[in-house]
Order: C-alpha cells, then sequence, then structure tokens
C-alpha cells in the first residue's frame, strides 16, 4: 500500500462542477477506478446519478491517477484525499476490509463522517493498519477496547505470531471505526443490526448497493467462446479469489457432476491467492477440459459471460457481513445464483438465489441443483425470470439506488455533517 502523505493540492475542481445551496453537498471518499475493486466498480457506477442531484467532491486516494476518457468524473470536484470538508458538506466514507481502505480509515480517525459501511467485520483493516505504520500497541488498545480480554489476548497473540482463519470473524472490530462515525449506511438489513450491536444508538440506514447491468452480448456467441454445447450446463464463479470465496465446493461439485453423466462447464472469473492453486488442482481432478479460469474481467466480456451462464456460484462462507456485489452482477445478467444460506445471504429471494449449506457441505446441495438445471429447461427459465426480478426489486440499478441514498441521507437530517 502506498505512503498516505498529502498531494500538495487542496482542490482541483472539474471542468462543469456546479455549486448551489439547495443541492446537498457530498464529499466522496472510496476505492476507485482503475483499482479492481468492487466498490471501486461501484463509485463509478453510482457517481454519475449522485452529481446530477448533489454537488460531489471526489477525494482523491494516494497517488491516484485519474483512467482517460473516465465520463464518471464529468461534474465532480476533485479534492486530496485529506482535506478538509467543507462547511455544508457531508463526507461519504466507504469502509472495507482490504487495503484499499486504509487511507479512509486514516481520514475517518482525523475527521470523522458518514460512513458507508461494505463489510460489517473490519478486523482485517485494523491488522493493515498496524502493519503499515508499526503500531502494535494501538492495535491491541483498541481490540481490548472493542472485545475486552479476549480481543487483547487475541492481539498479543498476532504480535507473536499466533492466529487463525476464524479469528477476524469472530472478532470484527467494527467499532473500532464506526465509533468514530456521525452516522452509518449499510447495504443489507443483518449489517444494520451489527452497526447497532457494536454502538447502540448510532444513527444507521440501509440502502440498496447500486450494481449495474452490464451489456450483454450475444448468449449464444458467448456459450460457443466458453467451450459450452448446446446441452453442457454452464456456470460461473465470479468474485476476489479467497479461500472464503468456496472454490473447493465447487471443484467437488463438478466432479461428482461428471461421475453422475452431467455434462457441466465452469467458468471462473476473478483475480486472488486461490487462483493459481485452483488452476494446479484442475488436473488431478480431470478437470481441465470442462474449465475455463478467465481471470479478471473488463464490463464487456463480464457481461457476456454472466449472461451465457445458467448458474452463478457465490458459496462465499464465512463472509464479513457484505452485500454481494458479485451474486447483484448475476441477477442484473438475469442469470440465478447460488449462494451459501448464511447470514446477509439469506435476504436474497430463494428463487432467485437457491441456497446451499456453507463449506463442504454444501457439495451435495450444489449437485443436486446443477443436476436438476441441467435437466430442466422450464425451471431454468424460472430462475432466470426470477433473478431479474429480484434485482430490479431490490433497486439496485444505479440511478435508483442514488435516489434512494440521498433520501436516507435526508432522513438522517442533523447527525450527517
Amino acid at each position: 500500500m502506498s505512503s498516505h502523505r498529502a498531494s500538495g493540492r487542496t482542490q482541483q475542481v472539474s471542468r462543469g462542477a456546479r455549486h448551489d445551496d439547495s443541492r446537498p453537498g457530498l464529499l466522496w471518499g472510496s476505492p476507485l477506478p482503475p483499482t479492481r475493486s468492487g466498490v471501486a466498480d461501484y463509485a463509478s457506477e453510482i457517481l454519475p446519478h449522485l452529481a446530477r442531484a448533489a454537488d460531489v467532491g471526489l477525494l482523491e486516494p494516494p497517488e491516484w491517477q485519474a483512467p482517460e476518457h473516465a465520463q464518471w468524473l464529468d461534474g465532480l470536484a476533485r479534492l486530496a484525499w485529506d482535506a478538509p470538508t467543507p462547511q455544508g458538506t457531508t463526507a461519504l466514507l466507504h469502509l472495507g476490509n482490504n487495503p484499499y481502505h486504509l487511507w479512509i480509515a486514516h481520514r475517518l480517525r482525523r475527521h470523522g463522517g458518514v460512513v458507508v459501511l461494505h463489510d460489517s467485520v473490519l478486523h482485517h483493516l485494523l491488522v493493515e493498519e498496524a502493519a503499515e505504520d508499526g503500531d502494535w500497541r494501538r492495535f491491541g488498545a483498541e481490540m481490548a477496547e472493542a472485545h475486552g480480554p479476549a480481543g487483547a489476548a487475541l492481539a498479543a497473540a498476532r504480535r507473536w505470531g499466533y492466529t487463525a482463519r476464524a479469528d477476524p470473524f469472530l472478532f470484527p472490530a467494527r467499532a473500532v471505526y464506526l465509533k468514530r462515525a456521525s452516522a452509518v449506511l449499510v447495504h443489507n438489513r443483518k449489517a444494520a443490526a451489527d452497526v447497532v450491536e457494536a454502538c447502540p444508538g448510532m444513527p444507521v440506514q440501509a440502502v440498496p448497493l447500486a450494481v449495474a447491468a452490464l451489456p450483454r452480448g450475444n448468449r449464444r456467441d458467448w456459450r460457443r467462446r466458453l467451450g459450452a454445447g448446446d446441452g453442457d450446463l454452464v456456470v460461473a464463479h465470479l468474485g476476489f479469489l479467497t479461500p472464503a470465496k468456496g472454490l473447493e465446493t465447487v471443484l467437488r461439485a463438478l466432479v461428482a457432476l461428471g461421475e453422475l453423466g452431467v455434462s457441466a462447464r465452469l467458468v471462473v472469473v476473478g483475480e486472488g491467492e486461490e487462483g493459481a492453486a485452483f488452476a494446479r488442482a484442475l488436473g488431478p481432478a480431470g478437470l481441465q477440459e470442462r474449465v475455463t479460469v478467465w481471470g479478471w474481467a473488463d464490463s464487456a466480456d463480464l457481461g457476456g459471460i454472466l449472461h451465457a451462464a445458467d448458474l452463478g456460484l457465490v458459496p462465499r462462507y464465512p463472509t464479513a457481513g457484505e452485500t454481494s456485489a458479485a451474486a447483484l452482477r448475476f441477477l442484473a445478467a438475469g442469470t440465478p445464483v447460488a449462494i451459501s444460506g448464511f447470514g446477509q445471504f439469506l435476504e436474497l429471494p430463494a428463487d432467485a438465489a437457491p441456497r446451499i449449506a456453507p463449506g463442504r457441505a454444501g457439495v451435495a446441495d450444489l449437485v443436486r441443483l446443477m443436476a436438476l438445471l441441467a435437466v430442466d429447461r422450464e425451471a431454468r427459465r424460472r430462475a432466470r425470470a426470477a433473478a431479474r426480478s429480484a434485482w430490479e426489486r431490490g433497486e439496485h440499478d444505479p440511478a435508483r439506488a442514488a435516489s434512494r441514498l440521498l433520501a436516507a441521507m435526508q432522513e438522517l437530517g442533523g447527525h450527517v455533517v
């Protein structure tokens, strides 16, 4: 992660920026393209709609370079990441649990603001902060404040190199950051309950996560490009590839389907630490001819892949309380998505997002679901119709989501500045 020095520029107003006292003033802080982040994609999709109804300033991440021909920047004032919040303007600071959000955590500590919470587990971010500046004493003190003696013990163990995969989810550390906020926006009801538990009395509003429907391309051409025949079931896994994303479950399900004589093809879209290990596992499993490891996809390719798939796969477990942009991308494409039947995922409608058991226990559920869809054309048709309807009813279209966000800010009233 780069250094968080001030850029030396306090403000640069882009051509076309408007200033009108009758419109709300917002200062937006989040990861931005070209960063390959779901939150960065979300920002580029919702900001143009917010700018039509509000005066929006953009906090530039440290050492960020604006992408060429980025129309989503039109009409936005641009400020250094640590510039003071202008009077009468509300800072919207987007927090997630990866290093792209470090500078936002630093700004929240200095200036406060309204937090838009993308992950209700923020333990990973707290660790990243300590690793960046070496202040493990602060890490221990804040873990103790958030979780009492058990938190202090966990922090001490981590300093000696002892940690376990489940630690962040058992000790989410969300209160460390949220207590510095004036109000919190979340994208699901489970996250709202987490905020209330961590910070009683904190004003909180749930708003839809903006996820655009991508250009679909020609479904038949894309299926052919993915190596699928007319009788093949095409399934797609989307998301940053980590141990929590369920790739082992998917791999075991594909092996079982092959033994049952079900013709299925998998495309894996995304980058991350698990990608290479997954690719190496295909040969021993005898799956190299049935799996395409795509890597990162731009919006045109991603739209084609999602529309070509018969079923999306987001078997994420454990989760950090996030609303899955990957799941919503599938639904926007009219593609049903199999999800772990756990936590906030249960807020998605079951006809569009069938549940599987979390972890390895989900293999049998996934096999049954895929085997059904492979032979039942009517079941596939119903699931596709339900998927698109779920995206529409959830108000995830960026224009509608922007309207809902501004309405939530108005409801928060005096808490937002």
